[in-house]
């Protein structure tokens, strides 16, 4: 750190969402100016809520907040931003349809004697900004023209020039190369050395350790302890945000590839024979069979999702033949597929997958219901016995199934999405990234939860970004490039170093 000056203070902050959920209780927390301080835990530890608390989007019920020494109370992110604290967040919080200088100035753009906007003024004010960071852009293009990085990168650039003295990175690298997170850790670093305080939520240990200089642990709403990085073993620090041994997770994972090793598969369920949807996928030739974990491969653009959305009807086959249980099909819409008894698990659950205002109850109900039809309606007490029991099964942390979905953790929510096509009794499940965002002891509960699925005899499509999850659950792996299927491993040739061949461009 290039300075030991204490520059926020979070003291006995607690939070609750009526009688039943407390987020945060007598939680603390500081961050020194020029310093990099990740913020952890698992989901449900009450990261997002203590943000939400110091960026003005929630108030708190006890604690205080200090700035520079200041009491502040905002009430709202402007608030927030006006006394110096701006956050980034994964789904960049600007507007793709104004031009990226727009964007950097909203609410204070360089007016002329006159009173109207400079926009030339302001042109070149962005574009210098920018040049600082490195991006040369057309910042009188919207900024929809530009990727998720660049994006981000503009909004770290506008925090700067507003003279945030904390930047909240809330989980930026999520959808970054490796290239791109490089660039983003330079910016970082180069904002500490100015003095900036940083606070880096992120479930990407590997960057911990890379770029911060201190960590504060979270854990169920309570405070565990704040470390020295350098300090701070990896073992122990997994071991404080999950609450028991890490000795305890290895087991989970070891138990789930020897499982995985058991698993035999049965007859083939579905298959894709030269399929293709035009702009997505092109002769796609995929089989899966029951029983199987199947995972699929590939870099961003390689048509991933898009397979798993003309399997489930989103999009349509307009070449190809696709078949299920040898029986040539014709998916219009999603209904469809779940009258064939496929699910699917979006990669977005926030905008694809929950529904917030809806209880956890309602939200698991209605993949169900759909299946059902309109005139065959589920009865309260039927979806409250059917929600009590995937709560029990998929231990979903909750006080009961009558709490809004949206007041749930990530990876809460990520199991109410898991037991709502559950519990249409699916042979085919697909779950496209279902542990993005989600923390270590939750993934690897999911990663058990589908190798147990298959070994009951359901067939799994595994769509993952994270290599290791697919090596740990999958006994064949289809790798996609270009939209189109490069290769297959499988059995013992079920390794990264085959994969990551295949998805370079060598043979299979």
């Amino acid at each position: 750190m290039s300075s030991q000056t204490k520059l926020l203070t979070m003291k006995g902050i607690s939070k609750s969402f009526g009688k039943a959920v407390v987020a945060l209780d007598d939680v603390q927390f500081e961050l020194e100016a020029g310093e990099i301080h990740a913020l952890l835990g698992e989901n449900g530890a009450g990261k997002s809520t203590l943000i939400k608390v110091l960026t003005g989007v929630e108030e708190r019920d006890k604690g205080e907040v200090e700035l520079e020494g200041k009491k502040i109370y905002p009430k709202s992110t402007n608030e927030a931003q006006q006394v110096g604290i701006s956050t980034v967040y994964q789904e960049v919080n600007l507007c793709p349809n104004l031009s990226v200088a727009e964007n950097i100035y909203i609410g204070r753009a360089p007016r002329t004697k006159m009173g109207a906007i400079d926009w030339n003024a302001m042109a070149k004010n962005a574009q210098e900004l920018l040049e600082k960071f490195d991006l040369k852009l057309d910042v009188n293009k919207s900024l929809d023209n530009y990727s998720v990085a660049v994006q981000q990168m503009v909004a770290i650039a506008r925090a700067s020039d507003i003279q945030a003295k904390v930047l909240i990175l809330d989980e930026p690298t999520s959808s970054l190369s490796k290239v791109e997170v490089d660039k983003l850790f330079d910016i970082m670093k180069r904002l500490r050395s100015e003095g900036m305080g940083i606070i880096f939520v992120t479930h990407f240990l590997d960057q911990v350790y890379e770029v911060t200089d201190r960590i504060t642990v979270l854990r169920n709403g309570h405070y565990v302890g704040t470390y020295k990085t350098s300090d701070l073993p990896r073992v122990e620090l997994v071991s404080k945000m999950i609450g028991k041994d890490y000795a305890v997770l290895n087991q989970t994972l070891q138990k789930g590839q020897s499982d995985k090793e058991k698993t035999k598969t049965g007859d083939v369920f579905v298959s894709m024979k030269n399929v293709t949807h035009q702009g997505s996928i092109n002769n796609m030739d995929l089989s899966i069979a029951k029983g199987e974990v199947l995972g699929l491969s590939g870099l961003l653009g390689s048509g991933r999702s898009e397979t798993a959305r003309v399997l489930f009807g989103i999009d349509q086959v307009t070449g190809g033949e696709l078949e299920i249980n040898g029986e040539k099909v014709h998916l219009s819409h999603p209904l469809d597929a779940i009258r064939k008894d496929l699910a699917f698990c979006p990669e977005n659950r926030k905008t694809e997958g929950i529904i917030g205002d809806l209880s956890i109850r309602d939200n698991i109900a209605l993949a169900l219901q759909a299946k059902k039809g309109l005139f065959k309606k589920i009865s309260k007490k039927e979806a409250q016995k059917i929600a009590d029991e995937y709560i029990k099964k998929l231990e979903i942390k909750t006080p009961d199934a009558d709490q809004l979905i949206k007041n749930l953790s990530g990876g809460n929510q990520q199991k109410v999405i898991l037991a709502r096509w559950l519990a249409t009794e699916p042979e085919l499940l697909m779950l496209d990234e279902p542990t993005r965002g989600i923390d270590i002891g939750t993934k690897a509960e999911i990663q058990k939860i589908v190798i147990d699925l298959a070994a009951e005899g359901m067939a799994v499509l595994f769509i993952s970004s994270e290599l290791d999850e697919e090596l740990r659950c999958c006994r064949r792996i289809v790798v996609l490039k270009d939209m189109e299927k490069a290769g297959e491993v499988t059995g013992e040739d079920v390794n990264e170093a085959a994969v990551m061949h295949i998805m370079a461009g060598g043979n299979d």
